[in-house]
């Protein structure tokens, strides 16, 4: 069960693995050398370097810090791909991976989301001294480079990509963060303070601790006996009963039971408010459809964009998590197709010139690329803008109808619409039925089902006479009220195709994409955070409140012939835990006693804003 496990985690994880067959390989190219490398407090972190067997000129070195492993280890085992793509590798770089402070092969204590220190006292590290003490090493020590070093990273490397920016070293001079983590209550194991329970079983490989170096692996996830992901976690019930799979050993699990506001603990984690003076060039990547990784792009690249003058440009393309790393010919996620060799394009149009045009070129000299480049999933087609969102974009509000109408026209009477929700029957996220270590394909996902129940509100426009460009952020403003003192609340985008709209050969056999709820967006915000995130409050029962949520960027063409479609809901289950309903300060400690049945409306003067692009 261990090596499957293990198995499963790599697969998921670790990118930089190559899903097609090459004859180009890493051995005839490149030398091989394992070292480990002494940080300023003693601790020796194992690094795995990639050398150029030419030796005519000299290289940059290209960096990845990973909690995942260098896997594989040994001097004379060889990856089969290195490098953030084929294209760089086949280019020429010093390819360096380590694993960070307390993982796989290297000494010292883990510490998830590690807090950075601003003005370390003697004797104190971060990720950012890490980093600064391994490239300070790497260009003293390392044969044949070039005096310049990158950074990059998807998803948890991503973070480490963002922290090495942190480290001010002279040296580095271009770092790209892909699917970064921003703020672990954010993103990843909770949106606006919701946990995602679908991420429950990557606490163990977060959670436990081990001793010593290892190139083995030190922990194992929970055995589960169906494949069926919602029934698992009903059947369970409340998330305390969880602790009969995690233990006291498992730290990352007290930590979530400990803290389930936003504390200093989860505050000190965050690497978002640090964004300030960056110097380095920065490519942030990301994808449109990244149901784990969302936030932390789009706010590591607001916050470095507002906060510093170096050159900052983003990426965001029509991927789920990581996508990008894996070219396909023909670029889809779940049932919707997108564009061929989508992830081609990026990778030697578009990474492969930031990281020449820094580590290879004149870097006072222009990249050729834009400061925003960003598919539109609607029309499937590149967009280049000089800021983003776009300076030609406009906020404009549609108000949630009590009749179901989806309009910029202000109702003339006020009337709300309402549902019963019943945690004893969730709103699935998916119809899918599996065991999903993190949900991808639901991100397009059909949302037919969920139109089509009673405790899910639908709003919607008429078929619209010309396109509808969405450039920018999302903000749902609700008026709500609800017989309990605690509720979730969901809010979805849906482009709702026409009836006449083809299959693609991608289309699951259930389905057709006549009349296709094409999800673009979703975002969820538990109740009791709707005024501080630090403080909750319980709902007055039957009183209205406002409930604003931020569901992150989109750049989407709803087509002429389409509607635009806004599904309102409080259940997304398992993606996310379910909500008692009642008040407890702990929805980690919630009994089974504590999850009731409310009634909850949404009043017509609730509006969606958007952010839409002037013609």
């Amino acid at each position: 069960m261990r090596k499957l496990s293990l198995l499963l985690f790599l697969l998921a994880f670790s990118f930089q693995l190559s899903c097609q067959e090459s004859d180009y390989k890493i051995r005839d190219h490149y030398t091989k050398k394992e070292v480990m490398i002494p940080m300023r407090d003693g601790i020796k972190l194992h690094t795995t370097i990639y050398a150029p067997k030419d030796t005519s000129k000299p290289y940059p070195i290209l960096m990845q810090r990973t909690p995942y492993s260098c896997r594989p280890y040994g001097a004379d085992v060889f990856r089969t791909k290195i490098g953030p793509s084929e294209t760089l590798m086949k280019e020429g770089y010093i390819i360096v991976y380590q694993d960070v402070r307390g993982r796989w092969n290297s000494e010292g204590v883990y510490d998830n989301m590690r807090a950075y220190i601003p003005e370390k006292k003697q004797g104190e590290v971060d990720e950012a001294s890490d980093t600064y003490d391994t490239i300070e090493w790497l260009v003293n020590n390392v044969e044949n480079n070039n005096g310049k070093v990158g950074v990059w990273g998807i998803s948890y490397p991503g973070f480490y990509a963002t922290y090495a920016l942190l480290s001010k070293h002279p040296n580095l001079v271009a770092a790209s963060p892909q699917a970064c983590i921003g703020d672990f209550f954010f993103d990843d194991f909770h949106h606006n303070g919701a946990y995602l329970l679908s991420y429950w079983r990557a606490t163990a490989v977060f959670g436990y601790m081990k001793d010593t170096p290892t190139t083995e692996s030190w922990y194992s996830f929970p055995e589960i006996k169906t494949k069926d992901q919602y029934q698992f976690f009903m059947d369970e019930g409340p998330l305390s009963n969880l602790d009969a799979y995690y233990k006291e050993d498992n730290v990352f699990w007290q930590q979530l039971k400990e803290h389930p506001n936003y504390d200093e603990f989860w505050r000190s984690r965050g690497i978002i408010q640090h964004l300030e003076d960056i110097e380095p060039a920065v490519m942030v990547v990301g994808g449109w459809f990244d149901a784990e990784d969302l936030y932390g792009p789009l706010e590591t690249y607001k916050n470095i964009e507002k906060r510093s003058d170096n050159y900052n440009t983003i990426v965001m393309g029509p991927w789920s998590h990581g996508d990008w790393a894996r070219d396909r010919e023909r670029q889809a996620v779940g049932n919707v197709y997108f564009g061929d060799s989508i992830s081609g394009f990026y990778q030697r149009e578009i990474e492969r010139k930031f990281f020449n045009h820094y580590l290879k070129g004149d870097a006072n000299g222009d990249t050729g690329l834009p400061e925003a480049y960003v598919f539109n999933t609607g029309s499937n087609a590149w967009g280049t803008f000089e800021s983003w969102p776009p300076k030609t974009a406009e906020k404009r509000s549609y108000f949630l109808h009590h009749t179901g109408a989806l309009t910029e026209i202000a109702p003339m009477v006020y009337d709300h619409k309402e549902f019963i929700s019943d945690p004893a029957k969730p709103v699935p996220y998916s119809e899918d039925i599996k065991m999903v270590f993190t949900p991808r394909k639901f991100m397009t996902d059909d949302q037919r089902f969920a139109a089509r129940r009673p405790d899910v509100l639908v709003f919607e426009t008429e078929v619209l006479e010309e396109d509808v460009t969405l450039a920018g952020d999302i903000l749902a403003k609700l008026v709500v009220s609800t017989t309990g003192q605690d509720a979730d609340w969901a809010v979805k985008l849906i482009d709702v195709w026409p009836g006449d709209a083809e299959d693609f050969p991608e289309t699951q056999d259930h389905l057709k994409m006549s009349n296709y709820h094409m999800m673009v967006r979703s975002e969820v915000m538990r109740g009791r955070f709707r005024n501080s995130f630090e403080k909750p409050e319980p709902f007055a029962p039957n009183k209205e409140a406002k409930v604003n949520i931020k569901l992150q960027d989109v750049y989407h063409t709803f087509k002429k012939g389409h509607k635009i479609q806004v599904q309102v809901q409080s259940t997304m289950f398992p993606y996310i835990d379910r909500n008692p309903q009642t008040w407890v300060d702990n929805i980690f400690e919630a009994e089974e006693e504590d999850f009731k049945a409310q009634t909850h409306k949404v009043y017509n003067n609730s509006q969606i804003e958007f952010t839409i692009l002037k013609k």
